[in-house]
């Protein structure tokens, strides 16, 4: 199961355990069950605190296979409900290391929090190995059940556990079930996970942040341009805050990523989690799980710029530099919302193995179109890609490849008009051929939308906003530096007019932005109504 590399490298992770954890497999005569037991011999060979032991009656009810970490010492028990290979396989090693009293990497506060929560609550998590974003749901309940005695978890993979995956309705991963009900969908953080849980939080969390002193530079949003800015402005000396809903933005949910310049080859996770760590090696207030409702700009030259948190918190700053990204742009047609995650999905990495033997559309012609045309193409039975204009955007090698395979469908000019379904989950799409004007139906089991990006400025629409210039299309209108029409506002990345969205060119625009508002600091001093809300800083 693991070549010599991985063993190797498992092997010097595994000195890191303190304490003795059990690998229990419970296995049929599958040859899944067969791997997994393999697995587990494998990992017990690599250290002698991992030993194996047998499975006992009480383990007669559970899915077949299942592997289960069981601290010795806790007596937690961590459940993968599948082979956790893949993208899995950071979540089975450190379900280990915390099982064997390895430090999380966790707020002593969040921990306590996690520990005190009170109730049982039996938590099940869908996944599928090639979900780059289903880790840090499996990773973030493992880690509440390690502290908390009354949380189970138990991650199943979906394409061994189909029945059950029909029988839920499931068509979507990350899907988490609480006590037998559905509990969320998607990409959730352990913060998010906690919100829900303790609803006394939210308000001791706007307590505490209305608490915090006025900024010299707030940056919105930790994606490249955001992380790029926050490192630049703490390197000046500034008083950095970064308030964010999670590390990375769209890079999160990005795959292969072949185009970041001195790296031949990386992926979406990777490079956010090399951002976080980037970010955190300075003296940078991070804040995360927060979204913003409102930026207020200065009452006079040199007062402070208002943020305000939709948990209803005010974050004061001299200037604000606003990277908030975009998201996936949606088809705005009936039914999409429906049957959001029950056959629409916007992620064909992580939904497609959901789809295996099924027929499926792709919506859009581009690269990422038809890339998902062409991944989607070796798991499910057909993909049918309906484009809307008469010419494909895709890049002339990516459909050479999509029309050389024999299940894939190009359809031009075809206009989306709805999503069809039964009530439970998606049946087909209607659409119109935009050369004839007849009204067509495919029959099939998913719709993966790739249609491109919106930005994410939906807060500075609502009242309360100072104005910040759009354009038609919402995007924030920067000047050479990344200044805004709002003084000591300033924005960067796929959030603004920049004409090409790509990782290095936001986080260009996330450093080339900061010096902006750095010497926009320079060169306004603090208004005297606001010197004693503002701490003293050498500027360097």
């Amino acid at each position: 199961m693991l070549d010599n590399a991985m063993k190797q490298q498992l092997q010097t992770y595994l000195q890191n355990l303190k304490t003795p954890v059990e690998l229990i497999t419970v296995s049929d005569d599958s040859v899944k069950a067969k791997e997994l037991t393999a697995l587990a011999d494998e990992i017990a060979s690599l250290s002698d605190k991992v030993s194996i032991a047998q499975a006992g009656e009480q383990h007669q009810g559970e899915r077949k296979p299942t592997l289960i970490v069981r601290s010795v010492e806790k007596g937690s028990e961590l459940r993968f409900a599948g082979i956790p290979m893949g993208h899995e396989f950071t979540s089975l090693v450190l379900a280990l290391l915390h099982s064997g009293g390895h430090p999380m990497k966790l707020d002593e506060e969040v921990i306590e929090q996690v520990r005190n929560l009170d109730g049982e609550y039996n938590f099940e998590t869908y996944i599928s190995l090639s979900c780059q974003n289903c880790p840090d749901v499996v990773q973030a309940l493992n880690m509440m059940a390690v502290i908390n005695p009354n949380i189970h978890h138990v991650m199943i993979d979906g394409a061994l556990n189909q029945d059950e995956v029909n029988e839920r309705n499931v068509m979507a991963v990350p899907s988490v079930y609480l006590n037998g009900e559905n509990f969320s969908q998607g990409r959730t953080t352990l913060s998010e996970i906690l919100a829900k849980l303790d609803t006394g939080a939210s308000k001791r969390q706007a307590e505490s942040l209305n608490a915090k002193q006025a900024y010299d530079m707030l940056v919105v949003g930790a994606g490249p341009a955001g992380s790029a800015a926050a490192v630049y402005t703490a390197r000046k000396g500034l008083r950095t805050g970064l308030v964010t809903s999670r590390f990375g933005g769209q890079v999160a949910d990005t795959v292969g990523i072949e185009n970041f310049i001195s790296v031949k080859a990386t992926e979406g996770p990777r490079l956010v989690a090399q951002l976080e760590e980037h970010v955190r090696d300075y003296d940078v207030d991070i804040m995360q799980n927060q979204a913003v409702s409102a930026v207020t700009g200065a009452k006079q030259v040199g007062g402070l710029i208002e943020v305000t948190l939709e948990n209803g918190a005010i974050l004061k700053s001299r200037s604000v530099l606003l990277a908030t990204g975009a998201r996936w742009r949606e088809m705005n047609v009936p039914g999409e919302q429906e049957y959001r995650g029950k056959g629409v999905a916007y992620c064909p990495h992580c939904d497609g193995p959901l789809f295996k033997g099924k027929r499926v559309a792709v919506i859009g012609g581009g690269n990422s179109g038809i890339e998902a045309a062409i991944d989607l193409a070796g798991i499910v039975e057909h993909v049918t890609v309906l484009e809307f204009s008469d010419v494909l955007r895709a890049d002339e090698v990516l459909q050479k490849k999509a029309r050389s395979m024999g299940n894939i469908d190009i359809i031009m000019q075809a206009q989306t008009t709805e999503v069809v379904g039964d009530g439970q989950r998606v049946t087909g799409l209607n659409y119109t051929d935009r050369v004839s004007g007849e009204s067509k139906q495919v029959e099939l089991a998913g719709i993966f939308v790739q249609i491109g990006l919106v930005p994410n400025t939906e807060f500075l629409k609502s009242e309360g906003n100072e104005g910040v210039e759009l354009t038609p299309r919402g995007e924030i209108v920067v000047g050479r530096r990344g200044e805004t029409n709002i003084p000591g506002v300033f924005a960067a990345g796929d959030v603004t007019d920049s004409p090409y969205k790509q990782i290095i060119i936001a986080m260009g625009d996330g450093a080339n932005a900061a010096l902006g508002a750095f010497d926009y600091l320079i060169r306004t001093p603090v208004a005297e109504t606001e010197i004693e809300n503002v701490e003293e800083v050498e500027l360097a």
